[in-house]
């Protein structure tokens, strides 16, 4: 069997978790943002030990995060190449893949001629079509939607297009056919939809809750992308989460589910006891969808130290042949005006148990430089954009 230099690599993406404004965050619109920064300023400090123990307070000081003597992996970070700040431009590039045209997003709701297509495909109304929190667009229109047996249709501050219905009025494979209808229609370059998501609940008014039915109708990637390559190699690719769906299946092997932060974290450490070769990939999307875009900064620190006080074990399930990799795929700031990712600084923490100590590594000018030291570890085709940093983890 082929020797590498790690059998294993397993890649957490904290989704959102930004580390301080990027230097082009103005053509954004988000001057001044600063996700974990001002987290930390809201919590009085953050109780995070354990990502204090790696070197998170060596790439920027972080208030109540002690900056250790001797940190244990490898630090800096890593600025976005692509031209979007949303989950699929930041795992995409991840992976080696820079996007040039950005995902459309719908402030104002979908054109009214692609609503009147749905309609006319599915054979149901469509009610809502506007920027909404799931939860609460849910208790807004979920029982007009269980009398009229019409479409609870919204997006968000991400490119996409979700359709909540009750599984006891629309089936769950209706629902799934309803979403498939409406991937085909915004595959059209004119909306460039990222996502479409079924969002299926269950309950009575005032008590309404959504099951875990939840599915993501992805665009495929442009191109290949490391995972592709691995694939083709005989490697694994796990991925758990939404890993799986952001990239529509591409360069998977195995797909894991998962309902939270913390079962994402239990899936993973599942992983760990696996004897494979390749990637073991997770995104926890808790951090963003339940306190970055609901602007919830202390329910987003209570997060952030729940996730914390998981890692000593994945620590102690890691051999000298793991290598394990913590980053971001883009800023949202809770104290930032809006409900909108933010163009950030993502943090990069690499940790192997041979590093005898952590030390500083260039500032990434894309995040495909984790694709590229990916890519050179398995001796797999290297993506066009990124830098591999494998050489200098001593």
């Amino acid at each position: 069997m082929q020797e590498f230099t790690y059998k294993r690599v397993f890649l957490i993406v904290m989704d959102s978790v930004g580390i301080g404004e990027a230097p082009d965050a103005k053509n954004f619109g988000d001057e001044g943002s600063d996700t974990i920064g001002h987290i930390a300023e809201k919590m009085n400090g953050l109780h995070m030990p354990n990502m204090g123990s790696l070197g998170f307070s060596h790439i920027r000081e972080i208030k109540g995060i002690q900056k250790t003597e001797k940190p244990l992996a490898y630090y800096t970070k890593l600025q976005e190449a692509s031209v979007g700040k949303d989950t699929m431009t930041g795992h995409w590039e991840i992976m080696g893949l820079t996007v040039d045209t950005p995902f459309q997003v719908f402030p104002n709701g979908f054109p009214p001629e692609l609503v009147a297509e749905l309609e006319a495909r599915t054979g149901r109304k469509v009610i809502g079509n506007k920027p909404a929190s799931g939860t609460v667009i849910m208790e807004e229109l979920g029982e007009e939607h269980m009398a009229t047996g019409a479409l609870i249709v919204y997006t968000s501050a991400d490119s996409v297009l979700q359709i909540a219905a009750h599984e006891g009025i629309i089936p769950i494979e209706e629902q799934y056919k309803i979403c498939e209808i409406a991937r085909e229609l915004t595959l059209d370059e004119k909306y460039m939809v990222g996502r479409v998501i079924a969002r299926p609940f269950i309950g009575s008014p005032g008590s309404f809750a959504r099951t875990s039915n939840r599915h993501d109708y992805a665009l495929k990637p442009f191109g290949r992308t490391v995972m592709n390559e691995m694939q083709d190699e005989g490697l694994d690719v796990i991925a758990i989460g939404k890993i799986n769906d952001i990239y529509d299946g591409e360069g998977v092997t195995e797909a894991i589910r998962t309902t939270s932060n913390m079962d994402g974290m239990d899936r993973l450490l599942q992983t760990f006891d696996k004897d494979f070769t390749g990637l073991s990939f997770l995104n926890l999307v808790d951090f963003d969808a339940l306190f970055g875009h609901r602007r919830d900064p202390e329910g987003y620190g209570r997060a952030l130290e729940e996730y914390d006080a998981r890692l000593p074990e994945l620590f102690a399930k890691m051999s000298e042949d793991d290598l394990l990799i913590i980053t971001a795929d883009h800023g949202n700031d809770p104290i930032h005006p809006g409900t909108d990712h933010t163009r950030e600084y993502v943090p990069l923490l690499v940790y192997n148990k041979r590093m005898a100590e952590g030390k500083a590594l260039p500032i990434g000018e894309t995040f495909a430089d984790i694709g590229a030291t990916i890519a050179e570890n398995f001796n797999v085709k290297l993506p066009q954009s990124g830098k591999s940093f494998l050489q200098s983890l001593k």
